[in-house]
């Protein structure tokens, strides 16, 4: 998939998140809009009930008072007798002294009468103390109308119960009368919760499928570059196998033993090349974690990088440049495979001098650290680039060049590294500085 593509189907997303999100938030508006409609019509309806309500109460305690008062013979002016505290509690003010029974009888009669089916609880007060000396909570059922809830006590609401206090106001009280609208306001923000959700998982959803569309590309460009390099790196042997075969073919060398020899000699080298090339890509690239077998012995990496000093050295390094070692772990033996950690030690030395467009100078420093040993192998090569760094351990990847071909390979030496490294149990790290170096850190353990 080619950028053009990568980008129609980015744009085609964010058209159809943007779509979505439209018609969402349309309708969600839209239903809001109706539930605030509905809301505002119980709210009226509820405050009509509530109003209605008030009035039959009101009319109810009333009509007690003015039982009391004319039993009593009390001719005081009742206006302003029954107050209502709230929506669901009344306050009434007596003078006299007035029995429980005979309230709660009045109390039940008038509620019935003004068709007022509800549980109420009431209570004769003090106003020198403030403190109830009676009350009793009444419930209302269709089949014994209003009785007390509790009818196991002696005496209660009795009409044979001993009075002799003196009451000063009574109040009623009906639990089962409340305002909703406390409630519908919070049931506004509930869809808009729906709606986040329900966009986050768009969103989370869309950002995973770029996601993989560009690992994709990623892969895909690797595995064209993989393909150029092996097609350039075993075209080189071939052709000059070709031209040596042809120069047999067109010369008669049978006087002439020496160049006969030198051209058997290109072709022979020049196939083993190739058999090689063909042998490192087929064991690279065939090898798993899974399948991954260690033959692990004790092995001193110290005499390791030694060696593999004086190899370089004789053979890469013949003409210019150097290799320092630092040698400061005091204990430099492990158990490992010693034909891949040697690998791994001589891939990172070539590396090192592949990268290079100056006179190499190499420094491998060790030392000890968390039960293991530190391997730092330091370079003064041209670096890699931020981007590239936490790709160059993929399979096949290769940091770009351009359309250079100045640095052979196939994009497997640093996976093969990464593999063996974490098969031992250990770690790998790299940090890089453009047109300055590369530093690689290995920890393997004891």
């Amino acid at each position: 998939m080619n950028r053009k593509n990568i980008n129609a189907v980015v744009i085609l997303g964010i058209i159809s998140l943007a779509s979505i999100l439209v018609v969402q938030i349309v309708w969600m508006r839209k239903t809001l809009a109706i539930q605030q409609t509905n809301i505002a019509i119980q709210e009226k309806e509820d405050s009509l009930n509530l109003q209605h309500f008030s009035e039959q109460v009101h009319i109810s305690l009333r009509n007690v008072l003015e039982e009391i008062s004319t039993q009593k013979a009390d001719s005081s002016d009742l206006y302003g007798a029954v107050k209502q505290v709230r929506t669901n509690y009344f306050t009434v003010d007596i003078n006299e002294e007035l029995h429980p029974y005979y309230l709660e009888t009045l109390l039940k009669r008038e509620f019935y009468n003004q068709n007022i089916r509800q549980d109420f609880q009431y209570g004769i007060y003090d106003c020198f103390t403030d403190s109830i000396v009676f009350g009793n909570f009444i419930k209302y059922t269709v089949d014994s109308l209003y009785a007390p809830v509790s009818d196991t006590l002696v005496g209660i609401t009795s009409e044979k119960l001993s009075w002799k206090k003196d009451g000063h106001y009574f109040t009623v009280y009906f639990p089962n009368t409340i305002s909703k609208s406390a409630e519908a306001s919070t049931e506004l923000l509930s869809p808009w919760i729906y709606v986040l959700i329900i966009v986050v998982l768009v969103l989370v959803f869309f950002g995973y499928s770029i996601n993989i569309i560009l690992r994709q590309k990623r892969l895909s460009e690797i595995k064209t570059d993989f393909i150029n390099n092996m097609t350039h790196e075993l075209k080189t042997p071939i052709s000059t196998i070709g031209l040596s075969s042809e120069m047999l073919l067109r010369s008669d060398l049978s006087n002439d033993p020496e160049k006969l020899k030198r051209y058997a000699g290109i072709i022979f080298k020049e196939n083993k090349r190739l058999e090689n090339q063909v042998e490192r890509v087929l064991n690279v690239a065939k090898l798993d974690k899974e399948h991954l077998v260690l033959q692990k012995g004790k092995m001193d990496l110290h005499a390791l990088l030694e060696d593999a000093k004086d190899n370089f050295m004789f053979n890469q390094l013949e003409k210019a440049g150097a290799i320092h070692l630092d040698l400061a772990a005091k204990n430099a033996e492990i158990l490992a495979d010693p034909v891949h950690i040697t690998n791994v030690v001589y891939n990172l030395l070539d590396n090192a001098l592949k990268y290079c467009d100056k006179t190499p100078e190499i420094r491998i420093a060790t030392y000890n650290e968390k039960n293991g040993v530190i391997l730092e192998f330091t370079d003064n090569g041209i670096g890699i680039k931020r981007e590239d760094l936490k790709m160059i351990f993929d399979k096949f990847y290769r940091v770009p060049t351009g359309n250079i071909h100045n640095v052979k390979g196939f994009g497997l030496g640093l996976f093969y590294v990464k593999l063996l490294i974490d098969a031992h149990g250990g770690k790998i790290d790299v940090k890089s500085t453009l047109e300055k170096g590369t530093v690689f850190t290995i920890w393997l353990p004891f």
